[in-house]
């Protein structure tokens, strides 16, 4: 089931699956992380590719519309799910390094 393959999403999975909140062809998405990421993440097409016919299969997104060879596609609930649930373990995770790096005067003393 995709709740137990997709625990945690990798950076690639969860900027496709953000660009996906609106219809968007795979070079639309390439693009788009690029650019919503400054650079930092760069997704190539081989691994673009695999991991949208992997998300179709596993229905966390669906295919749109084809157009020649441009497919389009859409987040589904249950993709929607999981985006919001990796959103939320990336916050406790933020939370956690604030409290226990950043946090008080006392833990300051061994940094």
């Amino acid at each position: 089931m995709a709740r137990e393959k997709y625990q945690t999403l990798t950076e690639q999975m969860f900027y496709i699956l953000i660009c996906l909140t609106q219809e968007n062809c795979g070079v639309d998405i390439m693009k788009r992380v690029e650019e919503l990421t400054n650079g930092r993440v760069i997704i190539g097409p081989g691994t673009l590719y695999s991991l949208l016919d992997n998300f179709v299969k596993e229905k966390i997104i669906i295919e749109t519309k084809t157009e020649n060879r441009k497919k389009s596609y859409v987040i589904t609930r249950l993709g929607t799910e999981m985006l919001e649930k990796e959103y939320e373990r990336l916050n406790k995770l933020k939370k956690d390094y604030e409290l226990l790096v950043k946090g008080s005067g006392s833990d300051e003393e061994y940094n």
